[in-house]
């Protein structure tokens, strides 16, 4: 029999403080000022630690995914820190709706909360798959366009950040500016501003022009791509502060955005017509939403570009990349999109890339490192690492692995600067070939 766990309901939200899992900080503050702008209470937490880690695996079986026990561990932890009042506390917890297992996330938590003794505590669901039909937490169409909105800004602040920071003259100049767009957009999602098309598009190029006007002095530097699943590709805490160790080593990083996973979760559902049957309309309807997004993604990447950036692939030209490598079929967790998202980054330029993979998580082994094979050997250049992270992995041993890694990036970056320029363009086919067959890890 069922057990009857507290739901989230309308009346709670003006009496209940929600709190949620921290996974992009940066869109994540956008993403509350939002729910903030509908009359909810929210608060991101920020809690981190081993503590959580050993919560997560005291109340949740060992067996389930590494971002299962860390989300599940953070919001035991905040409950048990004594700052909240647990009679007006709810949390809010995502649900995919896939095969996934983080579609079960919820129940998981619901029975971590009542052996902990935190039973009176509601979950809210935000999911778009009707998995909590009952849930007194409602998307509204001006919350889906402010949250739109946060993933795009978001995305966008990120890989400027990420490719001006490593450059900048003075440090800590970018990381600074990416702070006061964030607070500049939040303020305007509660004076119902920056969120039409207009708007928004205008925006890009004003974030654009203001990190292309830090002062930078580009010199060749190992570019470092971050894919894998989507909790422990984004989170500091699920992947033990990767980004920040990264950007130690004098690496610039590449973590491709959070709206190319919802543009993904869209296609799939066509996907799932087109290769199992249905109604016709839900691949119009799918189609129709991501060439509306795409709007965006055109004048995002225009005006990353006119500022003299790196734009990433547009989401309709990505799905086209994994073809012959690996089936759109393939779309339990972050399915095709890992394999398409390590293909976008080496042809992109950053062919050095930290796969980052949970433990349990097999789609992610399956399409993330599983793919790895084929990919290099389409792609020569790509010098992929896996990683595994799970509560008994030591952060020494991932960032040896990584150092590796970046160790090959940088031999090539010397043989590069070290190679003459040719003398012209008709360089004998022979001198490339030799060329490119010295290079580490190629044969």
């Amino acid at each position: 029999m069922e057990q009857n766990y507290p739901r989230f309901t309308q009346e709670m939200k003006s009496t209940h403080t929600i709190l949620i899992p921290n996974m992009l900080p940066l869109h994540f503050s956008m993403l509350a000022a939002a729910l903030e702008c509908e009359g909810y209470k929210v608060e991101v937490l920020g809690n981190c630690g081993s503590q959580v880690a050993q919560l997560g695996l005291k109340y949740v079986h060992n067996d389930t995914c590494y971002p299962a026990l860390l989300v599940i561990g953070q919001f035991l932890d905040a409950l048990q820190s004594g700052k909240y009042d647990l009679e007006h506390t709810a949390l809010l917890i995502t649900q995919t709706g896939g095969g996934c297992r983080a579609s079960n996330y919820i129940h998981l938590l619901r029975k971590a909360l009542q052996r902990a003794g935190y039973g009176n505590v509601p979950v809210a669901s935000l999911n778009f798959s009707g998995l909590e039909k009952n849930s007194g937490f409602q998307m509204t169409l001006p919350l889906l366009k402010k949250c739109l909105a946060a993933i795009f800004y978001g995305d966008l602040i990120m890989a400027l950040r990420n490719q001006t920071s490593p450059y900048e003259t003075t440090k800590g100049q970018a990381k600074q500016l990416a702070e006061q767009w964030v607070n500049t957009i939040c303020g305007w999602f509660h004076q119902n501003k920056g969120t039409s098309g207009k708007e928004m598009k205008q925006t890009f190029h004003k974030i654009a022009q203001d990190f292309a006007a830090i002062p930078v002095k580009r010199v060749p530097k190992v570019k470092v791509g971050v894919v894998g699943e989507i909790y422990v590709k984004y989170s500091p805490l699920g992947n033990n502060n990767l980004e920040e160790f990264l950007a130690s080593q004098d690496c610039e990083v590449n973590m491709p955005g959070l709206m190319g996973f919802v543009e993904y979760c869209i296609s799939n559902m066509g996907d799932t017509i087109r290769i199992y049957g249905g109604n016709v309309a839900g691949i119009w309807g799918s189609e129709a939403l991501l060439k509306y997004l795409d709007g965006f993604e055109r004048s995002m990447g225009e005006a990353m570009r006119q500022a003299g950036f790196h734009a990433p692939a547009r989401f309709l030209d990505l799905r086209k990349m994994a073809d012959g490598i690996i089936s759109r079929g393939n779309k339990m967790g972050e399915g095709w999109l890992l394999t398409a998202e390590m293909v976008e980054l080496v042809t992109g330029g950053y062919e050095n890339i930290v796969c980052a993979q949970p433990f349990g998580c097999l789609p992610n082994h399956i399409c993330g490192k599983g793919m790895i094979s084929r990919i290099r050997a389409i792609y020569p250049n790509a010098n992929i690492t896996p990683i595994d992270y799970d509560p008994s992995a030591t952060p020494v041993n991932q960032e040896n692995r990584i150092k590796l890694m970046i160790s090959v990036g940088k031999e090539r970056l010397l043989e590069q600067a070290n190679s003459p320029a040719p003398s012209s363009v008709q360089e004998p086919v022979a001198k490339l070939e030799t060329k490119v067959e010295s290079l580490p890890g190629i044969h």
